[in-house]
């Protein structure tokens, strides 16, 4: 992994929420694998990996894929809530603890260099997150699963982004950790920074093990 790999110079940087600047991908797996057992079949964390980076509707289409189970649209509807609230709950102990490294710093040092931030993230529950690590004022702009309608890897949420921060696609880098985030950054004209390795994240312009290797 080179973590020293130069990018261009950019003036907006969008984060996406989890697995870059905090691990709740826990307490994702946690209430899917709780609304598995309740629909009679187990959840595992290799299934797990495919609901990365994709909104709640469609992790809920392949839960029920890796499941052989249907569901009419108000029963997903309603098993989709049910997820949410077991989330939220488990949300409720989330701290500053739960900054992953190197995620304060680096937002605080893009802040003092001036460059514009905004979130990118399938999360409904994104301001929520924000709130309980406080990390909220560092951001001029929150794109969520609340704004979109197109889930990733359509670029939706970060053109949404920069158009946001009153900046051109071009102008601005995107932090991510999943394949389908990385294609989305890529298919808005943006510079994209892989959280992870190449060979699950391909296509990214550098590759870094953590924020940490961003502070100057």
């Amino acid at each position: 992994m080179n973590e020293k790999q130069p990018i261009p110079a950019f003036r907006g940087a969008i984060f996406d929420l989890d697995g870059v600047l905090v691990d709740t991908a826990r307490y994702h797996y946690l209430a899917w694998k709780r609304l598995a057992a309740e629909l009679g079949f187990d959840f595992s964390e290799a299934g797990n990996e495919r609901l990365k980076g994709v909104s709640r509707m469609r992790s809920l289409e392949i839960l029920l894929e890796l499941g052989g189970r249907s569901l009419s649209d108000t029963e997903k509807e309603a098993s989709a809530a049910r997820k949410n609230a077991w989330y939220v709950e488990y949300l409720n102990s989330l701290d500053t603890s739960a900054l992953l490294p190197g995620a304060a710093a680096y937002l605080g040092e893009l802040r003092a260099r001036g460059i514009r931030i905004a979130l990118g993230s399938a999360s409904r529950n994104a301001p929520l997150i924000l709130d309980r690590l406080g990390i909220r004022p560092y951001f001029d702009a929150l794109i969520d699963g609340n704004t979109v309608s197109r889930a990733k890897p359509d670029p939706e949420v970060f053109l949404k982004g920069a158009a946001a921060l009153g900046l051109a696609p071009a102008d601005c880098t995107v932090f991510e950790d999943s394949a389908a985030g990385i294609q989305a950054a890529k298919a808005g004209g943006m510079i994209a920074v892989a959280i992870g390795r190449p060979e699950h994240l391909p296509g990214a312009d550098r590759y870094i093990a953590s924020l940490e290797a961003m502070l100057l």
